[in-house]
């Protein structure tokens, strides 16, 4: 089994060299991509404010109203740069990713390597697909929901309109993106414990009562307090438990097979 290691036993330093080289490629990408992303930050961060025009579209109210304010001279100045950051983060985590396996993989046996490969390709598969979720339907709905709260002069006598600031309005979708794609690696945490002996599916199965009232705090927590997108949170959440148990016991009746199929060679030898 030893023989599998690729690599040969190496002094600190140079361990340390190595970490530095990873550590340089995946600045470097994040650098390139930040200053890529900050160039067109307007342009991104216009895509992120689709969601708050649909939302207003929902709402009934007139598109050529709609708008976004800074209150002070360098508020949208310091949005761009989140914006191009939060950009960077997304573009260069390939290559960050690469370089963190390409760190751990020369210590790792092949049976291991071959086992972390998938989850390295599900994190962000699942990341995305927790932002694409915040997106498309969670940060309009949400954004709907505080349009609805507006008052007309005829209602109380006196006009109250939501002018959202631009820092807060990106404080809110990177809130959100970032609690669902979190929320979203739930099944590859869950999985990884499972195939290291440390999870079992039955423990996951008994403590799912537990985990609703979790999901539920950890919901109004990480999301704006306001009960649609603390439900919208947790009930995926909750699903996302599931998936986790199942994946769990697929683990578990591929081990028990494998155990098997090695027990019935050993047997025969």
């Amino acid at each position: 089994m030893t023989g599998d290691i690729e690599d040969k036993p190496q002094p600190l330093i140079e361990h340390l060299i190595e970490l530095r080289t990873r550590l340089i490629w995946a600045l470097g990408a994040f650098f390139l991509a930040f200053l890529v992303c900050f160039y067109f930050a307007k342009a991104l961060f216009n895509i992120l404010v689709i969601p708050y025009k649909w939302a207003v579209s929902w709402a009934g109210l007139d598109l050529s109203k709609a708008e976004l304010i800074y209150t002070a001279p360098q508020e949208f100045f310091f949005t761009q740069v989140k914006v191009a950051a939060f950009g960077a983060m997304v573009i260069a985590f390939p290559v960050i990713a690469a370089q963190i396996y390409k760190f751990v993989a020369p210590g790792l046996y092949k049976n291991e390597r071959a086992a972390f490969l998938p989850f390295l390709v599900a994190s962000p598969l699942l990341f995305l697909l927790g932002a694409s979720l915040v997106y498309f339907f969670f940060t309009p709905m949400v954004m709907w929901f505080f349009l609805a709260m507006q008052q007309a002069p005829e209602e109380g006598g006196v006009a109250i309109s939501l002018l959202p600031k631009v820092s807060e309005y990106l404080s809110l979708i990177m809130t959100l993106v970032f609690s669902f794609g979190l929320v979203f690696q739930l099944p590859v945490i869950t999985t990884l414990l499972a195939r290291v002996g440390i999870l079992e599916s039955q423990w996951l199965a008994d403590k799912r009562k537990y985990f609703i009232v979790v999901a539920f705090v950890v919901a109004a927590v990480l999301t704006p307090p306001d009960p649609l997108s603390q439900i919208g949170l947790a009930l995926p959440t909750i699903l996302l438990y599931e998936v986790a148990i199942y994946a769990a016991r697929l683990v578990e009746r591929n081990r028990s097979v494998s155990e098997t199929t090695e027990d019935d060679a050993s047997e025969v030898v």
